[in-house]
């Protein structure tokens, strides 16, 4: 995958300096222990949706946005972060949308994170 590409879904700057810091094998660790958790979190935000529970929407998804930022997703965390504010001027326009983005591209931005990081393992 292209670096540019790649620097849309991951933040190279973050991980590049947490590879440094405690070395990629080790942020792997952390990343397979995310993908373990990772499909209730998109579940949660999913059936949140679906019942209609926008306060339970907003916690999940600030939950996910922590959750993906310390590992590195920088597209999962930015469209979380535009989930979790319920209360800001284009979400309930937004929301849905949004929703689809986390859910279509969570799992392929992980394993292209994977990847980023067994290479340089």
């Amino acid at each position: 995958m292209a670096t540019a590409a790649l620097d849309e879904i991951l933040d190279l700057n973050t991980l590049e300096q947490y590879c440094s810091a405690i070395g990629a094998g080790t942020l792997l660790k952390s990343v397979v222990l995310f993908e373990q958790l990772m499909p209730e979190y998109v579940g949660n935000l999913v059936k949140a949706k679906e019942a209609g529970d926008k306060d339970t929407l907003c916690s999940e998804a600030h939950k996910f946005k922590g959750a993906a930022g310390s590992v590195g997703l920088k597209r999962i965390q930015q469209y979380a972060q535009l989930l979790q504010h319920g209360n800001d001027e284009g979400w309930e326009a937004g929301h849905v949308q949004w929703l689809d983005v986390i859910a279509t591209h969570a799992f392929d931005d992980l394993a292209a994170l994977k990847a980023f990081l067994q290479a340089k393992a």
